[in-house]
C-alpha cells in the first residue's frame, strides 16, 4: 500500500480526492490537511503528497523543496496552467497535475510518480498553439494497451487481460514509441489523454 496525502486550500476538492484515493486498493490516503505545516507531522519519507496550494512561484518551490529533501514525493496540483511548471520541478516536485484531471488520469499520475515516474498533465504540459502535424494514428490494439497502462497496468498485466503474449506486448509498446516519440509511461499515458485515446 502507497500512502498518499493531500495538502490543499479548498476543503471540498481534499473531500474529493480523499474519496478517490481511498477507493483504490493498492493506495491509502493518509492525511488531509489546509496547510503543509498541519500535515507535516504526519507525512513519512516515500509518502507520495498533493499539493493544491495557491501560494507564490517562489513559496511554493520553497516548499517543494523542503520536503522533497525529506523524502517525501511531490506531484503539484494547478487549477491553471503555470508560466514555469518547470519551476516546481527543479525545486524537486515529481510532477504537475492539472485540477481539472479526472479519476483515470489522477489515479494513474499518483501511481507512476510512486513507481519512480515523473508526471505532467497534457493541458499543462502541450503547447497552446495549433499543431500542425499529422494526427497519429493508433491501432485497436495499441488503444487497448495504451488504456491499460493509464491505469498502471504491467506488461505482464497487459499480457494477461488481452490474451496476448509479454512479447506481443513489448512489439506494441515499441510500434508505439516509434509513433511518438517514447516508450516511458508517463509519455503514452499524457499522450493517451491528450488525444482522447482514454478519458481523464
Amino acid at each position: 500500500m502507497s500512502r498518499v496525502a493531500v495538502v490543499g486550500d479548498c476543503p471540498a476538492y481534499r473531500y474529493g480526492l480523499a474519496r478517490v484515493i481511498d477507493s483504490a486498493p493498492d493506495l491509502e490516503f493518509a492525511v488531509g490537511a489546509r496547510s503543509v505545516a498541519q500535515a507535516e507531522g504526519e507525512l513519512e519519507s516515500g509518502d507520495l503528497l498533493l499539493l493544491d496550494l495557491q501560494e507564490p512561484p517562489g513559496a511554493l518551490s520553497a516548499t517543494v523543496s523542503r520536503l522533497a529533501a525529506r523524502g517525501v514525493r511531490v506531484l503539484v496540483v494547478y487549477a491553471a496552467p503555470p508560466a514555469d511548471i518547470a519551476e516546481p520541478i527543479r525545486a524537486g516536485a515529481r510532477g504537475c497535475l492539472s485540477r481539472q484531471a479526472g479519476e483515470l488520469e489522477l489515479l494513474a499520475a499518483i501511481r507512476l510518480v510512486v513507481a519512480g515516474c515523473r508526471y505532467i498533465s497534457a493541458v499543462l504540459a502541450v503547447d497552446p498553439r495549433p499543431c500542425l502535424d499529422p494526427p497519429c494514428r493508433v491501432t485497436k490494439r495499441e488503444r487497448e494497451i495504451m488504456e491499460l497502462v493509464a491505469v498502471g497496468e504491467t506488461d505482464h498485466g497487459i499480457a494477461v487481460r488481452l490474451g496476448i503474449s509479454e512479447n506481443t506486448v513489448h512489439s506494441h509498446l515499441d510500434r508505439l514509441r516509434d509513433k511518438i516519440g517514447s516508450r516511458r509511461r508517463a509519455d503514452l499515458t499524457r499522450f493517451a489523454l491528450s488525444h482522447d485515446i482514454v478519458k481523464g
